[in-house]
Formats: structure tokens, sequence, C-alpha cells
């Protein structure tokens, strides 16, 4: 949430998170299910995004669970998360009024391409499991592994477009948002753990994505 941003700005650009925004699902917690350690992945998960956590040790604990999950039951189950409702009708609304979309997500290649691909998405940056024998490794490899990289995404993003963070829109649920949150011109809580709250310009609790059209619609951009 930016002081840089009123209603007059022409924003460009609108950023997305993955998880729980634009998929009703967390990656992680869906891997930690199908390799049988959901309970331990949950808690550091809820540590994390309430920000009890720091980002990088509590993805790198998770991954670590992850080791010698067969890859293939893990795309299975990544597969099967759904879309959040409205997703495909925000992105299609963004679109309409020639906006880029970018999906800056702390998850994994074997979620975010399908989701980019399904959403028609300009940008997708996101994190890579390590592969070896079929299996997953325990180890992370990428952008976004470290605290506060979606800032220094989004201004890669916002450069190649000449613009800057400030005249960017982003919508968001956790704690690891809060950094971008505060660059942006317009950020957008949605469904969002209540750190991520006070940083927010909006907070949206319905569960549906097409409940921030109006929101979009409202400051005319």
């Amino acid at each position: 949430m930016s002081d840089a941003c009123n209603s007059q700005e022409r924003v460009k650009l609108v950023v997305f998170d993955m998880d729980s925004t634009l998929i009703d699902a967390e990656t992680i917690d869906e891997l930690a299910a199908v390799a049988g350690v959901g309970h331990k992945v949950a808690m550091i998960t809820e540590m994390a995004m309430n920000g009890k956590l720091e980002y990088s040790q509590a993805l790198n604990e998770r991954v670590r669970l992850l080791k010698g999950l067969p890859v293939q039951k893990a795309q299975e189950a990544l597969d099967r998360m759904p879309f959040m409702p409205g997703a495909h009708e925000l992105v299609r609304f963004f679109k309409s009024r020639g906006y880029k979309t970018a999906m800056i997500s702390g998850g994994f290649t074997l979620a975010t391409e399908r989701v980019g691909n399904a959403l028609d998405m300009d940008h997708v940056v996101s994190n890579e499991l390590i592969i070896n024998n079929g299996c997953l490794t325990g180890e992370v490899t990428g952008p976004l592994t470290g605290r506060g990289n979606k800032e220094l995404v989004l201004e890669g993003i916002s450069r190649e477009y000449g613009i800057e963070p400030e005249e960017c829109i982003v919508i968001g649920d956790g704690a690891n948002d809060i950094c971008i949150f505060k660059r942006a011109g317009y950020a957008i809580a949605f469904n969002a753990k209540p750190i991520l709250h006070q940083y927010a310009d909006v907070v949206i609790t319905k569960k549906n994505l097409e409940a921030v059209i109006p929101v979009i619609e409202a400051l005319d951009v």
C-alpha cells in the first residue's frame, strides 16, 4: 500500500498470489497430504503465513518433509487443486481493461505452470522442487525462496513495462505478500490472514474473486 497511488493514476499491471488467491488450496499442504506429513506441514504453514516464522526457513522446513514423494503422485495432487471461484472472470476483466497480468507465487512450477496457462497469465514466477530418480529430494530452488523476494520480482516485471511498482495493483492473502503490498499502488487483501490487513487498501472477505471487480471499477483505472 503506497501513498503514491490515487484514483487518477494509470495502473498497467496487476499481480496475483496463487495459493488461496487464484486457487482454493495451498500447494504445500496438498503435497504434504499425499506425503503423509500434512499435520506437520500445516503447523509450519500457519506460523509462516501469520508472520511468526521467517519465510525462507518455513519453506525449507516444509519442503524437506516432502523428501521421497514420487513426482507423479505430487503432480496428480496438484492437478486436482480447484481454482478460486471468480478467478477466470477476474483475470478476463483485467485483461479487457488493458492490464498485463502476473502471478508471483512462492509455490512450485508443478502447480504454477498449469494455473498460469489456464488463466493466460502474461508472467508467472515461482520456485521449483528438485527431482531425482522420479522423486522429490526435499530441496527447492528459485527466485522466491527468500524473504522479500516477491518485491524484487515485482520491481523486475514493472521495469519491463517502464512503470513503477507504485503503479501496480496486487492481490494476495498472506504474510509473504507484505513486501509487495507496501510497494504497490493499490493492495487488495483477499480472504487474508489478519497480519496482512493493515497493509491493504481494501480487505475482501467474500470467497469469490469477482468481488474485486466493483472495487477496481470504483477506482476508474
